[in-house]
């Protein structure tokens, strides 16, 4: 069970990178129909594949290149879908296992599988591509809840108030960051990461045309293809700059965290916990800041994704650690309690 959660951890996060490259390499319509491509179970290669598939879709151009890049991807996820199902059935069928959140897994892939669908069949509709980034965040994040819940012997304890103190602060931290990490894939979805080339916010005369309402609507109206996004100039900056805002309360909130709980902890698992997040926040920032200097390099953005990743699962961790503490720290009370 350990050995298979770890791989899927992997897994997971290879699918998260190889649907940021996809997206990111404008290959997110490199098959027109799901699950194939063209009509087949692989993209057409042979000369009277490429005939059957240009027959059947006369009007598009097939883009080899593209089209694998979505197959890959789709290969990588029907693969990890496969291992969180045998994750569930041992789940179900070994004693003492966190079964509802195996079940809450396995219908999250399975609900993935549509957005993935929809992905393609609703032309890239941003809400669409944004909800199938969000779940994949999510996926990855309650995959590793079930592998510290499987294993919660590996978790040191320390008497300690002060990290029990942390844990709503470390929540609300968790909470900011899912918030940039939406916004993030908003940005992502409405083509507005090259909206603003400037720093610190934007160019221009920037705070007079910010448009939060046509920017932040869900609803996009009836069109071909979302592909390149539909939203002016206003709502695509006005998107950009919230979600560079929210990226500076983003590194107050999750640094302070860092600085708190290395302060407070008597233990190396906490003070490593902590380094880790200053790290991968610091990585973060840095990434962000290239993508704006050098204009979205492919190599870039896609790490910037993954390190994103890599923050969830950080601050995933750190809650668990300091839940887990706040919990220990309350028994001699409860014991005292009882006892008096």
């Amino acid at each position: 069970m350990r050995i298979l959660l770890q791989i899927t951890l992997i897994f997971t996060l290879i699918v998260i990178l190889m649907g940021a490259y996809t997206r990111l390499s404008d290959a997110g319509l490199g098959c027109p129909d799901w699950p194939g491509c063209y009509g087949q179970l692989k993209v057409p290669s042979a000369q009277d594949e490429i005939r059957q598939a240009q027959a059947a879709y006369p009007l598009l151009t097939i883009e080899q290149d593209k089209a694998w890049l979505e197959m890959i991807h789709r290969y990588i996820a029907g693969t990890l879908g496969l291992m969180v199902f045998a994750i569930w059935v041992y789940c179900l069928r070994t004693p003492n296992t966190p079964k509802r959140l195996a079940s809450f897994i396995a219908g999250l892939i399975v609900f993935q599988a549509a957005l993935g669908m929809w992905t393609v069949t609703l032309k890239l509709m941003p809400i669409i591509v944004m909800a199938h980034l969000v779940g994949g965040f999510s996926l990855l994040a309650l995959l590793l809840l079930l592998y510290l819940r499987a294993h919660p012997s590996q978790i040191e304890t320390e008497n300690h108030a002060q990290i029990a103190k942390l844990q709503p602060f470390a929540i609300v931290c968790l909470g900011v960051l899912i918030v940039q990490i939406i916004l993030g894939g908003w940005t992502s979805s409405n083509y507005a990461a090259l909206s603003c080339t400037t720093l610190p916010l934007c160019e221009g005369e920037w705070q007079s045309n910010l448009d939060f309402k046509q920017a932040f609507n869900p609803f996009q109206g009836q069109h071909d293809t979302f592909e390149f996004g539909v939203l002016d100039y206003a709502a695509r900056m006005t998107i950009h700059v919230s979600h560079r805002i929210w990226a500076l309360v983003t590194l107050v909130m999750l640094g302070t965290l860092a600085w708190r709980l290395f302060k407070s902890s008597q233990t190396q698992q906490y003070k490593r916990a902590s380094i880790y997040l200053s790290g991968a926040l610091f990585i973060q920032f840095c990434l962000g800041i290239s993508n704006i200097v050098f204009h979205l390099p492919l190599g870039i953005a896609v790490a910037h994704n993954g390190m994103a990743a890599l923050l969830l699962l950080t601050l995933v961790y750190l809650n668990f650690l300091i839940w887990h503490q706040a919990k220990y720290a309350r028994l001699p009370y409860k014991s005292q309690t009882v006892e008096n």
